[in-house]
C-alpha cells in the first residue's frame, strides 16, 4: 500500500512561524526530506532523515516520492512557503517527467508556511499592500536575459517588487544589475529595503534606503529584497519607528 507524500513550508525561521498544521503533519511522518539547515529545525527522534544539497531537489524529490510509494508518510521540508521558489514545484515536475505507474498510487499535498517576502513585510509594516510581483534573480534555471526583461516590465507597470535569491558568490552582480534596471525606470527617490535573516534573533537586519543609496553589496544569501512602487512611504511613529507600507489606493491611474 502507498503511503502519501506532504510537502511542507515551514517559515523563515524558528517554530513559532510553522502553521499548526504543518507541526501536525511533521508529528506524523515517518521520514522527512530536504536541505540539511531546514530539516535541523524540525526532525524530531522519530524521524528519519534524508538530507542533500540545496541544488538537488529533482532527485530529492524522486527519492521522497519512492519512499511514499514503499508505504511511507514522507514530508518533503522547504525553507519559507513550498510553493514559491520551493520544493513543491520540484515535486510536481518529478511526477509529470516520471514512467506511467511509478508513482500512480502516492497521494500528493502541498501545506503552505510563511513566505520570506511575507515575514520581510510584516516586520516593516505594508510594503505590499498594493499589486506586487516576486522574482527571483537566481539564473541557475532560467536565462538571466528573462529575469532582465521581467523585472523592467515590473518596474514600468509600477509593481513592488520582492527580490528572492538576491546574490551569491557565484553570481555577486546580478542583484546591482537588477537595480540599475529600475533606477532606468524609477526614480532615485524609491523606497528599497534589504531584509536579512528575517526572524533569526540577532542575525535579523532590516536596512531601509532609496534607489539612489542602496548598496547591493550590504545583501546576502540570507537576504529578501524589496523595491517598492512609486507610491510606497515611510511613516514615522511618534515612538520613533518607522514603518514602511504601499497605500492600497492609486493616486493616478493612467491607461499605458
Amino acid at each position: 500500500m502507498s503511503g502519501r507524500l506532504t510537502v511542507v513550508g515551514v517559515g523563515p525561521a524558528g517554530p513559532e512561524w510553522i502553521t499548526p498544521e504543518v507541526t501536525a503533519l511533521l508529528a506524523d511522518a515517518t521520514d522527512l526530506v530536504g536541505y540539511g539547515p531546514y530539516l535541523e529545525r524540525v526532525a524530531g527522534a522519530h524521524h528519519r532523515v534524508h538530507a542533500s544539497d540545496n541544488r538537488e531537489e529533482l532527485a530529492r524529490a524522486a527519492h521522497a516520492l519512492d519512499m511514499a510509494a514503499e508505504g511511507r508518510d514522507v514530508g518533503v521540508v522547504s525553507g519559507g512557503d513550498p510553493g514559491v521558489f520551493a520544493m513543491a514545484a520540484a515535486v510536481f515536475e518529478a511526477l509529470e517527467g516520471a514512467q506511467p505507474g511509478r508513482w500512480d498510487a502516492v497521494a500528493v499535498e502541498v501545506l503552505p508556511g510563511v513566505s520570506a517576502m511575507q515575514a520581510a513585510a510584516a516586520r516593516l509594516g505594508a510594503p505590499l499592500g498594493n499589486d506586487f510581483c516576486a522574482i527571483s534573480l537566481s539564473d541557475n534555471l532560467k536565462p538571466w536575459s528573462l529575469i532582465r526583461r521581467r523585472v523592467r516590465l515590473a518596474a514600468e507597470a509600477d509593481f513592488a517588487m520582492a527580490f528572492y535569491n538576491p546574490i551569491s558568490r557565484a553570481r555577486p552582480w546580478q542583484l546591482g544589475a537588477a537595480l540599475d534596471i529600475v533606477r532606468e525606470v524609477q526614480g532615485p527617490d524609491t523606497l528599497v529595503v534589504l531584509a536579512t535573516a528575517v526572524g533569526r534573533g540577532e542575525r535579523e537586519e532590516l536596512r531601509v534606503a532609496t534607489l539612489g543609496e542602496v548598496d547591493p553589496a550590504a545583501a546576502n544569501m540570507s537576504t529578501l529584497v524589496i523595491v517598492g512602487a512609486a507610491s510606497t512611504r515611510v511613516l514615522e511613529r511618534p515612538s520613533g519607528r518607522r514603518h514602511v507600507y504601499t497605500p492600497r489606493y492609486v493616486e493616478s491611474a493612467e491607461s499605458q
